[in-house]
């Protein structure tokens, strides 16, 4: 899949990695980003059964949940967030490319390195105050203002990590701009 276009045969071919430390670090990220994929599954699956649960709870059984909410929120946001560096590395977010049919290969190389090297900018920003907000509901031991009241440093924690490890799936592509892959056997 190459930016939300299919192409024939390109899910059977695994993808060209650098040589040296370059490759060696994408082939850990690339690992990492299985196992959070496997974990935003599951975190999906278990937020659908929470909020199946607590319709069958409140509309058959007249039982009030107070925790369902809270956690159907956790699981998605760990989803979304754990998930992010696996879909850059996807290129799988959704993007205009229709300047990019039109553009000569030159001047789009560098329309995508500015790409990248923004969205690097922003999404550092953001992982910086994610971790500032995980470090504040960790020092205030804050939580949500409802009766189950779960620590908000589960929701901040899992968003610092997705935005680091997004951070550095962004970092490994802005690098790989400027060093040559190996040839194709």
């Amino acid at each position: 899949m190459s930016h939300g276009i299919d192409l024939p045969g390109a899910a059977l071919a695994p993808p060209r990695r650098h040589g040296g430390v370059l490759g060696a670090l994408e082939r850990t990220i690339a690992a990492i980003n299985q196992v959070t994929l496997f974990f935003g599954m599951i975190a999906l699956v278990v937020a659908s059964f929470v909020l199946t649960y607590s319709v069958f709870s409140r509309y058959l059984f007249k039982s009030a949940t107070d925790w369902q909410d809270e956690v159907a929120v956790f699981c998605i946001v760990g989803a979304v967030f754990l998930c992010g560096a696996w879909v850059q590395a996807q290129r799988g977010h959704v993007g205009i490319e229709a300047i990019a049919s039109i553009l000569p290969q030159r001047i789009n190389r560098v329309r995508v390195i500015a790409v990248d090297a923004m969205t690097l900018a922003f999404c550092g920003f953001f992982s910086w105050k994610s971790w500032t907000l995980f470090h504040e509901a960790w020092v205030d031991k804050m939580t949500t203002s409802s009766t189950f009241s779960p620590p908000l440093t589960i929701p901040y924690g899992l968003m610092a990590l997705g935005m680091s490890l997004l951070v550095l799936q962004l970092a490994l592509q802005a690098i790989g701009h400027f060093v040559p892959k190996p040839e194709a056997e």
